[in-house]
């Protein structure tokens, strides 16, 4: 399998902007590969930085577990109510059935999420595997394959970045950053 051109090398990873807090929701259908997912963003989130500067009363990472997909966004939400989080990502399975069920929840899912995250103005990450087989599902969640925890974790901490660079008004030099990616990718 060729690796991603667009996620960073497990060398590089992008720092975190000072004190995040982050969330994740982690569905208990296929528990082992959600798991795995959510494992693997932590690792992620880590190599930025995350809990460098973390108060001991207040943890950089928590995970709070859901029946299933379709109660990830409520729990999202919930999360976020709180006002102390600032990203939740979200790891489930769904996998193809006779039926269009999967269809419906993926669906029902993703919308809810993004309403989610553009209301509270936090990012609130799809970590929902969408498969045909339970196959497919391992080779996307599990180290060694796509990584889909990592991937996630990746775009959480990349959105951050640009939240915080928004809010300090340090918006930088878009081509220039792309010139840096490439460069990272060259070296990779």
């Amino acid at each position: 399998m060729t690796r991603d051109a667009r996620v960073p090398s497990p060398s590089h990873v992008p720092r975190l902007p000072d004190s995040v807090r982050v969330a994740v929701v982690v569905s208990q259908y296929h528990q082992e590969l959600c798991e795995a997912m959510a494992y693997s963003a932590w690792r992620t989130l880590l190599a930025a930085g995350l809990g460098e500067d973390a108060d001991e009363d207040e943890p950089a990472f928590v995970a709070v577990p859901a029946p299933g997909a379709f109660e990830l966004p409520i729990l999202a939400e919930r999360l976020l109510q709180l006002g102390e989080f600032d990203a939740v990502l979200c790891f489930g399975v769904l996998l193809k059935g006779e039926t269009t069920h999967d269809f419906h929840i993926a669906s029902a899912v993703s919308h809810a999420l993004q309403h989610i995250a553009q209301e509270c103005g936090c990012p609130v990450l799809f970590g929902l595997l969408t498969c045909d087989t339970l196959e497919q599902a391992r080779a996307r969640a599990l180290p060694g394959g796509h990584d889909k925890g990592r991937e996630v974790a990746l775009a959480a901490i990349e959105t951050l970045r640009a939240i915080a660079q928004i809010s300090d008004e340090e918006y930088g030099d878009y081509w220039s950053a792309a010139v840096q990616r490439e460069e990272l990718r060259r070296r990779s």
